[in-house]
């Protein structure tokens, strides 16, 4: 019966991260059947103002999920009919850079079960399903970290850049003064 059960209820997960051109989408779809689930988990890691439009549609081209700007979100559906759901990354807005999206996509096939599943195994998925949770976050942190780790170093480097900017120009300055005060104190003779 384990078996059997491991086969008829496969839990979908899959991690990716894309980069989407400036002026363009990135688009892509699950097939998924009355009653099945879907979240899709972004998180724009790099590029501008780290933002992008993300939209979920149903086979018949209706929004389920609309995000405008935004730099993470999270849509969840359970599928109302049969067919090829479609969730897209837009940068259209951007004309100059690209951006670094990192996406989960997660499901779980519905299959009517109340007569065949037992309270531990009802247990077993949930957990399962909370530490699906829990991975998914703890991605959402690595990439925000590495975010802000870039950001913090691309700082480190402007402050240390501009401090060698202001020591050349103190010591230029310095030394025009020393030249300019020495021509002051020179006896000039006339002949």
């Amino acid at each position: 019966m384990w078996m059997s059960l491991f086969f008829v209820l496969p839990a979908l997960v899959s991690s990716h991260m894309i980069e989407v051109p400036a002026s363009k989408k990135e688009c892509f779809f699950e097939d998924l059947h009355i009653n099945d689930k879907m979240t899709v988990t972004y998180q724009v890691g790099g590029g501008g103002h780290l933002d992008i439009d993300f939209w979920l549609a149903d086979p018949d081209n209706h929004a389920l999920g609309k995000h405008l700007k935004q730099s993470t979100g999270t849509v969840s559906i359970t599928a109302k009919k049969d067919g090829r759901h479609e969730y897209c990354f837009s940068n259209q807005m951007s004309t100059v850079v690209d951006k670094m999206v990192s996406f989960n996509v997660h499901g779980v096939i519905y299959v009517d079960d109340d007569d065949i599943i037992s309270p531990i195994e009802r247990e077993i998925r949930s957990l399962a399903n909370g530490l699906t949770t829990v991975k998914d976050e703890q991605e959402y942190i690595v990439v925000r970290e590495r975010t802000h780790r870039n950001t913090a170093e691309s700082t480190n480097a402007r402050v240390k850049w501009w401090s060698v900017l202001q020591a050349g120009v103190l010591f230029t300055v310095v030394a025009w003064q020393v030249y300019y005060l020495k021509s002051f104190f020179e006896v000039k003779r006339a002949f």
